[in-house]
């Protein structure tokens, strides 16, 4: 990978996280980044493109941490129920989501 694909990939981490800032709810933020990369797999894009965003934009965007931030604090209440229940609802979800976002994306091409 050249070095300017690296740069593209950090000025999109940058921007992925500027965007989670202003959105302040994992949830919704787990959904709407699984439904643009399930958009994004759909489509053939190059090696460094697909690199850019899915690496960069949409892990910082996503980010992880958060869900697992989410799940911590729920667990640390003691609530095993809840953090079952939200643990397999959030993948549930977003992988219904990020089919749907990968459905959509063949139907429109």
């Amino acid at each position: 990978m050249k070095i300017r694909t690296f740069i593209y990939i950090l000025l999109a981490c940058y921007i992925g996280t500027l965007l989670r800032i202003f959105i302040d709810n994992n949830l919704i933020i787990s959904i709407i980044g699984s439904f643009f990369v399930g958009i994004i797999i759909s489509r053939r894009l190059s090696y460094s493109t697909e690199k850019i965003l899915l690496s960069g934009f949409f892990s910082c965007f996503t980010s992880y941490s958060g869900f697992i931030y989410f799940l911590y604090k729920i667990f640390n209440q003691g609530d095993w129920i809840k953090f079952i229940i939200f643990f397999n609802l959030i993948l549930i979800v977003n992988l219904f989501t990020m089919y749907f976002g990968f459905w959509i994306s063949r139907k429109i091409t």
